[in-house]
């Protein structure tokens, strides 16, 4: 039983939520000397990864960027590891091997200029998980009803 009286409140608070931050990274920095040897070093932090294929035909794209967007990799560096956050490929550049061409450069640019040694990412099952497995990938984990009606699968790739 709790001693004391405390209030709970409900509301977002960004000032909060940074102190929460804050609060929970020493204390896990405390407890981890993993975690302990990352501060300060480089792999300490996330890295921002993107790859992009644009089609090179002169017309701008909705962005007004030349190039329309084809496909693209958004994903992020930290501690040796690479984590895709959304590839996704146009449905006309579909079965060209886009994607896989999209994954390939991330994972070659994360291991040879991030020192990282390995990938992991998040797909539903409706999307892309036999694409991955294809790519060396493993299924560490299977969430059912994530949202419901969905299974989302959690997926690894080690190269060290």
């Amino acid at each position: 039983m709790v001693s004391r009286m405390f209030r709970i409140e409900t509301e977002v608070d960004k000032e909060r939520r940074d102190l929460l931050r804050r609060r929970l990274r020493e204390t896990n920095t405390a407890a981890s000397p993993v975690l302990r040897a990352l501060r300060g070093t480089p792999g300490e932090r996330e890295s921002p990864l993107h790859v992009w294929a644009l089609v090179d035909d002169g017309a701008d794209g909705a962005d007004g960027a030349a190039g329309r967007l084809a496909g693209g990799l958004v994903g992020h560096t930290w501690a040796t590891w690479l984590h895709v956050t959304y590839l996704w490929v146009d449905e006309a550049a579909r079965g060209a091997g886009l994607g896989g061409h999209l994954l390939a450069r991330a994972e070659h640019l994360a291991r040879t200029e991030r020192a990282c040694t390995a990938s992991r990412l998040e797909t539903w099952d409706f999307q892309a998980p036999r694409f991955y497995v294809k790519q060396g990938y493993e299924i560490l984990c299977a969430l059912p009803d994530y949202p419901p009606g969905i299974t989302e699968y959690t997926l690894v790739k080690r190269w060290a």
